[in-house]
């Protein structure tokens, strides 16, 4: 008997408590790994931002306070190598998350169609996702070659019968990060779009043939039925490019070592986080970086989470 009088409710608290336990000890693991793999590393990171260590070096570390984020905050953007990264990587945020989304939407809405040898298109789309970034890198470099014999030089020549002259698509400022775009956008559009094409597949094949008896077309059959039947799963995508346009590194770093790439145009905060304990030995400043793209990660994350939940709730 409880301080209710209801006999059940010490039952219930009972049968809770074995299931309670399960769940800990099955989420314990993944627990574990975000503790030894995000959280401790993020500390020890916020603790190195507020020093001045040099890694060739063998003085013992010296406390800065704030002075790592002062010195990559003051910096104008065309002296400042860490204010331009930041803006490739928001100019590289803004295109790549609308563009890659809406074509891994329209290319899992053409391939969840009934046609003739379907497995083989989603097996040509998704390849590009596991080839490893240097091959895909090798690719590009020779379509994106400066030369009139790199592959869209020789494209563009023969469209315009001589009338354009090669251009350094990598090198030129102008053209670099679209370059770096575009090859981002080729190789991981597949993969946003075997998750999209799983939720289409989840939306009952009932409420299309319902829609299609009350006249519906095709348009309002995809906006009624379709876009709120995987309306999670494109939160879910969104989020995830999101997070990989702001960890893009990689296609940044091979290009830029092994294809001319221009390093002002094209390097973002985490190429230039590398580049400071690498090159500069300053594992502070390198530190520092790494803190602030994870806070900006982590707000960008938060405020498309509450806008598009309250977009759903409406």
């Amino acid at each position: 008997m409880t301080a209710d009088g209801n006999p059940r409710s010490t039952k219930r608290r009972s049968q809770r408590r074995p299931d309670t336990w399960a769940g800990i000890g099955m989420s314990f693991p993944a627990l574990l790994g975000l503790v030894l793999f995000i959280a401790i590393p993020f500390v020890y990171a916020i603790i190195f931002s507020l020093q001045n260590i040099q890694v060739s070096q063998a003085h013992p570390a010296k406390f800065w306070g704030l002075t790592e984020y002062v010195r990559l905050f003051t910096n104008p953007i065309d002296s400042g190598p860490f204010l331009r990264a930041m803006l490739n990587n928001f100019v590289f945020a803004a295109v790549v998350i609308p563009v890659q989304t809406g074509l891994a939407l329209a290319l899992a809405v053409l391939l969840n169609r009934k046609l003739k040898g379907v497995k083989i298109y989603r097996t040509f789309f998704f390849m590009p996702v596991v080839f490893p970034m240097a091959l895909v890198a090798v690719i590009w470099r020779l379509i994106l070659d400066r030369s009139s014999q790199g592959l869209l030089n020789s494209a563009l020549n023969a469209v315009t019968f001589g009338h354009v002259q090669p251009h350094d698509w990598l090198g030129s400022s102008s053209t670099a990060l679209a370059s770096v775009i575009l090859l981002s956008i080729w190789q991981g559009v597949g993969f946003q779009m075997i998750i999209v094409l799983a939720g289409l597949q989840e939306i009952p094949q009932e409420r299309y043939e319902a829609a299609s008896l009350d006249r519906a077309g095709a348009w309002q059959q995809f906006i009624h039925i379709t876009v709120p039947g995987i309306r999670n799963t494109l939160i879910f995508v969104v989020l995830l490019t999101t997070i990989l346009s702001f960890r893009v590194y990689d296609q940044v770093y091979i290009l830029i070592n092994t294809a001319g790439a221009n390093q002002n145009a094209t390097q973002t905060m985490l190429f230039q986080a590398t580049n400071a304990v690498f090159n500069e030995n300053d594992l502070g400043q390198a530190s520092a970086i790494s803190v602030i793209l994870f806070v900006i990660v982590v707000i960008i994350t938060v405020v498309q989470r509450a806008v598009l939940r309250q977009r759903n709730e409406s």
